[in-house]
């Protein structure tokens, strides 16, 4: 297989679903994997362009899963199981499945809540986060917004129908984007059956979030993202999200020893991850992720050097240390 395509990937779910997923890169390579979690009703292609410019640098494997529901994985016959927690062990359970243990995580939105999710659960397995427009604050009215259009958007009856469609709802929060960008998120977000167009996520998604009451405030989220301290951890932001304050960017990032964040101009919730300079920053990101990994590598194995060495020796070594630090 060639590294600078996309290939399928197949895997049963632990309660039996079929789940789809894409990767590129060298399966073998021995860097750090990076696994690409996509939106709420969004698929593995959204990291068609970012994926394969990281994959182009240095072989990197990436991997882009469909979460239940979502892409080319199986509808649940039970809408319920469109549940984080359950989506969580999926994740994980492809992971165990591929023999991975650690990665890097990419997340747009509901991604970047399964990744810190699994940052609860399972910390040693994130080598850094990438959270694209997700942070420990939903903002109401984007989350509002969102709940207004999720399965309710009506199939077109052609691609150019979706275009406009899709320019009609989002317009306003991608104010730049081409004909030619508009044209691959169409194609992201329906599918052609027969002579039909039909959406590329189960339109029962919807429920679990119809349930979700507005007049109360939204749970804090500070917990699962706080986990994700133990690694490095990027944010992107789009300039126009209405989902992702800047204060909540602000504030992760102080909280946060090793963090970063950029924000994209001209765009809503979520960014497109197909402009230069953000796939520019994300790969920057990456190789920091990789440095930090391997000093900690090399940490570990002179710790695990000098926890054989003998007791009478530890302390005249550490002498001799102690010495040579006086002079």
């Amino acid at each position: 297989m060639g590294i600078s395509e996309w290939h399928s990937l197949s895997f049963t779910a632990p309660d039996g679903l079929k789940l789809h997923a894409r990767e590129c890169g060298d399966v073998a390579s021995p860097l750090l994997p990076v696994l690409c979690l996509a939106g709420l009703t969004r698929q593995s292609e959204d990291f068609e362009r970012v994926g394969l410019a990281i994959a182009a640098r240095d072989g990197r494997r990436v991997i882009a899963l469909d979460s239940r529901g979502r892409g080319g994985s199986d509808y649940d016959p039970n809408w319920k199981n469109y549940d984080l927690q359950i989506e969580m062990r999926d994740c994980l359970a492809f992971l165990d499945h591929l023999g991975i243990s650690r990665a890097i995580f990419l997340g747009t939105s509901r991604g970047g809540l399964i990744t810190a999710l699994i940052g609860l659960v399972r910390p040693g397995v994130i080598a850094g986060s990438i959270l694209n427009d997700i942070g420990p604050v939903i903002e109401k009215a984007g989350l509002e917004r969102i709940a207004g259009y999720v399965g309710k958007i009506p199939a077109p009856k052609t691609f150019a129908e979706g275009v406009a469609t899709l320019q009609t709802m989002f317009g306003a929060q991608f104010p730049d984007e081409t004909p030619e960008s508009w044209a691959r998120f169409a194609k992201r977000s329906w599918r052609m059956e027969g002579d039909t167009l039909v959406s590329r996520y189960d339109r029962n998604i919807m429920k679990p979030l119809a349930e979700v009451d507005f007049t109360n405030p939204l749970p804090d989220l500070w917990l699962p993202f706080g986990s994700l301290k133990a690694a490095p951890l990027m944010m992107i932001r789009g300039g126009l999200s209405d989902l992702l304050s800047a204060g909540t960017v602000r504030e992760m990032l102080s909280r946060h020893p090793d963090a970063r964040a950029i924000e994209v101009p001209n765009q809503g919730h979520a960014p497109l991850l197909e402009d230069a300079l953000t796939i520019s920053a994300i790969a920057e990101f990456i190789a920091h992720c990789e440095n930090t990994q391997r000093e900690a590598n090399k940490k570990g194995r002179i710790s695990r050097i000098f926890s054989a060495v003998p007791a009478f020796l530890k302390s005249r070594l550490a002498r001799a240390l102690m010495s040579l630090r006086k002079r």
